[in-house]
């Protein structure tokens, strides 16, 4: 009840103080539900996801897949006959006369999955790395300082076009003695393992500021003070304050990758064939792009409406995450 004089309780104040304390990240997560272009950009990605995941059905559903040969469909200078048709949905490929319909939907697969693990590993390898150097300090801060520093000065490109040929010499002892299923077996893993090893460095030194700026506050060391052990505090304390930079992190890492994967195969230094990718399928598409158009946009606009979905949603949960764009 209100005294004499006293103002009226302003519904929306009441809700407020009624309402269960949240947490920084369930606020954060109410804002980006709340976010048309953010849903419809995660909307876009689940549609991806979907064509990579059910590829095979896809193809089945077209009656083809990605590597029949229809020398048949082509002319005498390695030329489609016709364009899109019932049997071909987005027509064949020069040359080889493959189906682009089920090249595409396959080609989702390595662009998504390489990204995908490389952003698993390196969100993983740099948060616990940052995590290690920032809260011990001392000759450990030093020693994984200078390795983060030393891996960002690396020049990864070279190293990505060096280590598949040295893995093949060591495994297989020579590319003569290899098939194209081993040789795309090897490009796919050494792609995998050059991206991890240069992506997780940029992501411990954000992780050990954050951490540098946590390890002085109370909560902290209260902690320390009640004894609890140093994984704890580690895992358990200053964990879920970075929540925030990790998840942001990642979010803009998957676009980043999956453009470098398809820049790399586009070079060459990526996947090969018979693997489908939308890379490769860009790299083989120059010579024939003024005949055969949709042979070059359909990977163009493939790589292009992910990547863009991917990063309008990165900077949605950078957003969300951010307490200073939160209105007041």
């Amino acid at each position: 009840m209100s005294g004499p004089g006293s103002r009226p309780l302003d519904a929306t104040a009441v809700a407020a103080a009624s309402a269960p304390n949240r947490s920084p990240s369930r606020i954060a997560l109410a804002r980006l539900r709340r976010d048309r272009v953010a849903m419809t950009c995660l909307a876009v990605f689940g549609f991806f996801v979907a064509v990579a995941v059910f590829a095979p059905l896809l193809a089945r559903l077209a009656g083809q897949d990605p590597y029949t040969l229809h020398f048949e469909l082509l002319d005498d200078y390695g030329f489609p006959f016709d364009g899109p048709t019932a049997e071909h949905w987005f027509g064949v490929e020069p040359r080889l006369g493959r189906d682009l319909f089920a090249r595409w939907v396959y080609g989702a697969r390595p662009s998504l999955l390489v990204a995908g693990i490389v952003t698993v590993l390196t969100t993983v390898i740099g948060v616990v790395v940052g995590l290690v150097a920032g809260f011990f300090g001392g000759w450990v801060d030093r020693v994984l300082s200078w390795v983060i520093d030393f891996v960002l000065s690396l020049p990864y490109l070279l190293v990505a076009i060096a280590l598949p040929a040295v893995v093949i010499s060591v495994v297989y002892g020579s590319a003569e003695n290899t098939n194209p299923d081993q040789v795309s077996g090897v490009r796919f893993w050494s792609l995998i393992a050059v991206l991890t090893v240069f992506g997780w460095a940029s992501l411990a030194r954000l992780i050990r500021g954050q951490v540098l700026s946590l390890r002085e506050r109370d909560f902290i060391s209260a902690a320390r003070v009640l004894g609890l052990p140093r994984r704890a505090i580690l895992f358990r304390e200053l964990l879920p304050n970075l929540v925030a930079p990790i998840t942001v992190a990642a979010s803009q890492a998957l676009p980043g990758y999956i453009v470098v994967e398809a820049g790399l195969t586009f070079l060459g230094v990526g996947l090969t064939e018979p693997t489908p990718s939308w890379g490769g399928t860009i790299a083989a598409a120059q010579t024939y792009y003024r005949a055969e158009p949709l042979y070059l946009w359909l990977p163009v606009l493939g790589i292009t409406v992910l990547v863009l979905a991917l990063s309008l949603l990165g900077d949605a949960v950078r957003d969300a995450f951010d307490p200073k764009t939160r209105p007041r």
